[in-house]
């Protein structure tokens, strides 16, 4: 299983992807098609943290008025299921290892993780 999740119109997820051969990658675009309770779990499940999952940049937490250094796991997990955005991307995730976000470390190691392949 390769799976990304990623959002169409962020111009950093298109850059992201573009020099990746995704041929046999399942795209997923989170905003017409929302991450489900089984795959957060299942990134969960790589990362042992919601809120590694949780982007803090994201337009709604100004929105909603959200003090992010007042939430706990379930509110994370809880924000994560209830929008899109929250979703720190793009998200790489393979049977065994799991790529979050767009930080220089994260993509070294996604980078590093196509060459070998």
């Amino acid at each position: 299983m390769k799976k990304v999740f990623y959002l169409k119109t962020c111009g950093t997820n298109k850059k992201i992807m573009a020099d990746k051969d995704l041929s046999d990658w399942e795209l997923r675009e989170i905003k017409s098609e929302p991450i489900t309770k089984d795959e957060l779990a299942e990134m969960y499940a790589k990362t042992k943290s919601y809120e590694a999952l949780f982007s803090k940049k994201s337009t709604q937490i100004k929105a909603r008025g959200i003090d992010v250094k007042s939430l706990q796991e379930k509110d994370f997990k809880k924000l994560l299921l209830d929008h899109y955005s929250f979703l720190k991307r793009p998200v790489f995730i393979t049977d065994k290892e799991i790529f979050v976000g767009n930080d220089k470390s994260n993509l070294e190691n996604l980078t590093e993780f196509f060459e070998r392949k």
